[in-house]
């Protein structure tokens, strides 16, 4: 068994550290917030006090944090996982991140004698907690297959996409249809409903359609009743969408929907929602359609 640091313990990145604790491996983990990685603790895991701790103690180091910039923070400076990188080592970023930066930052560590690999996950914590989420890999493919059976201890499907930076590109294209899925799943349901069709009867059978995607049985429920701790906030998902948008622009790629929906999330920010989950964006178009939003039906 690998030992592992892992840095970035937030909603997806601490549920990845427990599932790599359960298969028996020694994690050190570091977190800006050390009080949200108490659970972690109690179940094994070892504090690094910084980054680069976590990065030196570490045969194989990973992170996952919320944007380009918060990647930057923990990889740059003397307590950075740079520092603390050294010939040999592995470094694996499962954040969505500019995929130029990320490109960037392979280079930099391939300077030390060290080899990164960017492998951001596609699911949801429910995917993740069910063993059923998939990972997308970019980087030096005997890297990738050194390191596989690691990865398949996260999820049961890890594949390899090309060089550095292409993984995260590929989260980012898969990341912009789930707020286009959402948006015209709710299209769906207020259409249904001003019908006179009651809003539950139509989330029932579009989640059992054949419009029905893993992220819509798994999301559209979110119509009736927002959860109370959001899985992607608005915020999270507005971010994937801009990098869509810039990519778009760079490889003259229209991305219409892309950018329509990504209104509807400025939309919600614009209501005060932003950190309620992107699924939130059901409450926008409710407003506009003169309906309740979602866990207020019969509320003025």
């Amino acid at each position: 068994m690998a030992k592992i640091g892992y840095i970035g313990l937030g909603v997806m990145g601490s549920r990845v550290v427990k599932r790599l604790l359960d298969a028996g491996h020694s994690v050190i983990g570091y977190n800006r917030t050390r009080s949200k990685a108490q659970w972690l603790l109690d179940a094994g895991m070892m504090w690094g006090q910084t980054p680069r701790v976590v990065a030196q103690s570490a045969d194989i180091v990973f992170s996952m944090v919320t944007n380009t910039a918060a990647l930057r923070s923990v990889t740059d400076g003397p307590d950075g996982i740079l520092a603390g990188l050294s010939a040999g080592s592995i470094y694996i970023d499962m954040s969505t991140v500019s995929p130029a930066f990320s490109l960037e930052l392979s280079q930099k560590v391939m300077a030390l004698g060290a080899r990164m690999l960017d492998a951001p996950v596609s699911g949801s914590v429910i995917t993740l907690d069910e063993g059923k989420i998939s990972l997308m890999v970019g980087g030096d493919q005997d890297v990738f297959e050194k390191v596989k059976p690691i990865l398949l201890n996260i999820g049961p499907k890890a594949t390899y996409v090309g060089r550095n930076g292409l993984a995260v590109t590929m989260k980012i294209a898969t990341n912009l249809s789930l707020a286009v899925q959402m948006l015209a799943f709710s299209e769906g349901v207020l259409l249904a409903e001003k019908s006179g069709i009651k809003r539950e009867i139509a989330v029932e059978v579009l989640v059992n359609s054949v419009i029905a995607s893993p992220m819509v049985k798994y999301r559209g429920p979110f119509v009736l009743q927002m959860p109370e701790e959001a899985w992607f906030n608005v915020n999270m998902m507005q971010k994937d969408m801009n990098l869509a948008l810039e990519l778009g622009r760079e490889l003259d790629v229209p991305l219409p929907t892309t950018a329509v929906t990504n209104e509807f999330l400025t939309a919600a920010r614009g209501m005060g929602l932003q950190e309620q989950d992107f699924a939130v964006i059901f409450d926008v178009l409710a407003n506009l359609s003169g309906r309740a939003r979602a866990g207020t039906i019969g509320v003025n």
